[in-house]
């Protein structure tokens, strides 16, 4: 798919303010994220057995009151409107970027994320504890801490040798936020902050979701307009993955009808294999051939959606596999195109009070430090203006 293939949306999003952009993209995210957590890793017909149909809200535990035993490894209340790591490891960037106030880079996440994650005992809603951030982020986060934190690995670096997956792309809708309408610059950032975490097309796919969001925030963003831009910018098998799987998607107006061809579309540059929770042995390493799965379905449930948020969220989580990513993502995206307004607010509420989370309060943060950063980025940008203008001798 290029930028010149019909697409069925030409609809401009209405005129919103930065605020209500950056208010949507994080409350969005985080509602995708908690519909989106208790069916994480099934198929949707199991997700349909044990629901009696799609969801189509907040749902309990897929294990009801076993949800502590039933998965040792990962003893967390998923359901009932908790977030997951998602939102925890997005907020938490947020406030890296309260502290520095300005662009991140992959010493940022060693010198203010690593201590965000091994410093201060917030609420867990998965734990229903106070606790480290540390003691829920999953195995390819606590990399990140056991590279820069007690490897001292240079930062820049840090990334290699993990595993290949969606974790640093789930947290990076902040950096499209800072950059808001400037994916270019969004898509840049991101590959640096993210190389302390990931390498490969987990890297690649951390920058196109951040110019995703950035790209959302142009006051004429359309769905289309949106993945035109990720198009421009992705490389590799990260590139092939959103063509195949957007290509498929405009033919859909219904997730339902959906669910299997973007499955399809997508499953030869994914690794994990058809078993979710059996990976292939050739699962998450590094390639230029293969992609995430999460990032390519969030932009194509976006495109059968249309951009609104309830379908493109609800087709995203009843994909199943990784799907509360995935929600996270198509949620960051339709609510940066659409506004807090596009979003159920009984289902923001709901994960609000489940979670114990003020969901409004990051997004004020994050609007004051992208204003404070266009700030700075104009005086240096009129800098540059002025040095490059006396070496050229223009008057």
């Amino acid at each position: 798919m290029t930028s010149t293939t019909p697409m069925r949306s030409e609809a401009k999003t209405t005129a919103l303010t930065l605020d209500e952009r950056i208010t949507g993209a994080l409350v969005g995210a985080a509602v995708g994220d908690a519909l989106g957590g208790p069916v994480e890793g099934r198929p949707p017909e199991q997700i349909v057995a044990r629901h009696g149909g799609r969801i189509s809200g907040v749902v309990g535990p897929w294990d009801g009151d076993d949800w502590r035993t039933a998965r040792p490894i990962a003893p967390y209340h998923k359901g009932d409107g908790h977030v997951t790591d998602d939102t925890l490891m997005t907020h938490a960037l947020v406030r890296v970027y309260g502290a520095v106030r300005d662009h991140l880079d992959a010493y940022a996440v060693a010198d203010h994320l690593v201590p965000e994650l091994i410093s201060t005992p917030r609420w867990i809603p998965e734990l229903e504890a106070h606790a480290l951030p540390l003691q829920r982020i999953f195995l390819a986060e606590k990399w990140i801490v056991a590279r820069l934190h007690y490897g001292h690995v240079d930062p820049r670096e840090a990334g290699s040798g993990n595993i290949v997956n969606c974790g640093a792309a789930m947290y990076m809708a902040p950096v499209g936020l800072v950059n808001a309408a400037h994916p270019q610059a969004a898509y840049a950032e991101a590959l640096d902050v993210a190389g302390a975490h990931q390498s490969s097309y987990g890297r690649e796919a951390a920058g196109v979701f951040a110019a995703a969001v950035a790209a959302a925030c142009a006051p004429d963003a359309t769905p289309a307009t949106v993945v035109d831009t990720c198009l421009s910018l992705a490389k590799d098998g990260t590139r092939a993955a959103i063509e195949a799987v957007c290509e498929v998607a405009v033919r859909h107006r219904d997730f339902e009808s959906a669910l299997t061809p973007l499955r399809t579309a997508v499953a030869p540059f994914d690794t994990v294999g058809p078993d979710y929770r059996a990976p292939s042995l050739g699962a998450r390493r590094p390639s230029r051939l293969h992609s995430i799965e999460e990032l390519p379905i969030a932009l194509g449930m976006l495109l059968v959606a249309d951009g609104d948020y309830r379908h493109a969220v609800l087709g995203s989580v009843n994909y199943g596999r990784d799907c509360d990513s995935i929600a996270t993502m198509s949620g960051a995206i339709a609510g940066a195109l659409h506004g807090e307004r596009a979003i159920p607010a009984a289902w923001a509420r709901t994960v609000a009070e489940a979670s114990r989370l003020d969901l409004h309060a990051p997004a004020r943060t994050l609007a004051d430090v992208s204003r404070d950063v266009f700030v700075r980025d104009t005086a240096r940008r009129r800098a540059h203006e002025s040095a490059f203008a006396a070496l050229v001798g223009t008057p």
